[in-house]
């Protein structure tokens, strides 16, 4: 190669790149990274039609939402009535984020009451003894799925449940049940992919857990395993490896109960391993359990706070205090006092009133990515054009 055309090849101009925002690829993972608040996506989809087009692919919606799975915000609450099969949504992110209560609105018809049993990656799961089924419900979408209890399961006993998605999941889904007979626990893993429910599988509770135990709460996925935690003489935590399909029971704290003015569930300690949020009247107390160098196990009492002097609750409002539901991801758990219902974000302890006092007493914190119909502007429908969900 001569100098001359070494000179040539230098002056020769470069292509020009593309702007960032031309860049379609870089455009889509951008606006991936957007919150995953409710009014994100329709705040995108004013700023130009290549940007709607973008956000409103059925494709950028569904990644959307699997990319925030893990950290969604909470839309409000669901409630129902103790002998009211409707289940009604409750809002409580302020404009532009507040979705409409009608949006969430279901009329299951039949009779009697309901059962909350889990909500995780936005499914609701739901016992409905009417039918003796159990319903998941995707709210965002509207899809409902109904499915007959497996053979084996005693609901007259009470049962337990969960629904979850598979990591990369978008629609499938599955559904772990859980019963009992006397002393021994039974579980049950339904797979809407292959449609069918799988093996019982079956573990002996100790001796000092009574027959007419109840599972409390709703269940913590913490890893690859979910943890109930049961009560009896003294807190059981009964976990189930999804993988491995093995039930486990882990004693908890010794002096934690669940009687009379007392309340405990499990929930996701501060290091992400298994813990215990216990109440007794206005005191709670956080609990986690700890693994040592040799692996044996350990509960230690982590941050205890009082719950009247954090909500400036008076002498009056103090009684009665009530944990209504707890909210997995933000680690939140919804409070009923005479002053009102209260979201208490348990790391933080920020804590913001829901609304007034009511007779609702069954709660389930609705945690989930929201993508479309609803204002950008204002509290109701009258904001920017609204953008549809799959």
């Amino acid at each position: 190669m001569t100098p001359s055309f070494r000179r040539h090849r230098r002056l020769r101009p470069r292509p020009a790149s593309a702007p960032p925002l031309e860049d379609g690829d870089l455009l889509d993972e951008i606006l991936l990274r957007l919150s995953p608040d409710p009014s994100s996506l329709p705040r995108a989809s004013a700023v130009c039609t290549r940007w709607r087009r973008l956000v409103s692919d059925p494709g950028f919606v569904g990644r959307f939402r699997l990319r925030h799975r893990r950290s969604p915000p909470i839309l409000g609450c669901f409630i129902r009535d103790k002998q009211s099969p409707v289940v009604s949504f409750v809002p409580t992110m302020e404009a532009p984020n507040r979705v409409p209560a009608e949006r969430f609105s279901l009329q299951l018809g039949g009779r009697g009451p309901i059962t909350f049993l889990d909500c995780r990656h936005s499914l609701l799961l739901m016992f409905l003894p009417y039918w003796i089924k159990v319903l998941v419900w995707d709210p965002v979408t509207g899809d409902q799925h109904r499915l007959d209890i497996p053979p084996g399961f005693d609901t007259k006993q009470g049962i337990g449940g969960a629904v979850l998605r598979a990591a990369g999941a978008i629609r499938h889904f599955q559904v772990v049940l859980l019963g009992r007979d006397k002393q021994v626990i039974t579980a049950c893993v339904y797979s809407s992919e292959a449609g069918v429910w799988g093996n019982l599988v079956s573990t002996p509770l100790p001796n000092e857990v009574p027959v007419d135990f109840d599972f409390r709460g709703v269940p913590v996925l913490i890893g690859d395993s979910l943890h109930y935690l049961i009560t009896g003489v003294c807190s059981r935590i009964l976990e189930f490896d999804l993988n491995k399909r093995i039930l486990t029971v882990i004693a908890g704290p010794v002096d934690i109960l669940d009687v009379g003015s007392c309340q405990s569930t499990v929930m996701r300690a501060e290091d992400g391993g298994p813990g215990i949020l216990f109440k007794s009247d206005c005191n709670v107390q956080l609990w986690r359990r700890k693994i040592d160098c040799d692996g044996q196990a350990s509960w230690v009492l982590g941050r205890t706070f009082e719950l009247d002097t954090l909500l400036s609750l008076n002498s009056e409002e103090k009684e009665p205090t009530v944990m209504l539901g707890l909210a997995e991801y933000n680690n939140a758990v919804v409070v009923q006092t005479v002053a009102g219902h209260f979201m208490v974000q348990l790391e933080s302890l920020q804590f913001n009133k829901m609304y007034e006092a009511s007779s609702w007493h069954f709660h389930q914190p609705f945690e989930s990515v929201y993508t479309g119909e609803t204002s950008i502007g204002g509290g109701g429908h009258n904001g920017a054009e609204l953008l549809h969900n799959t």
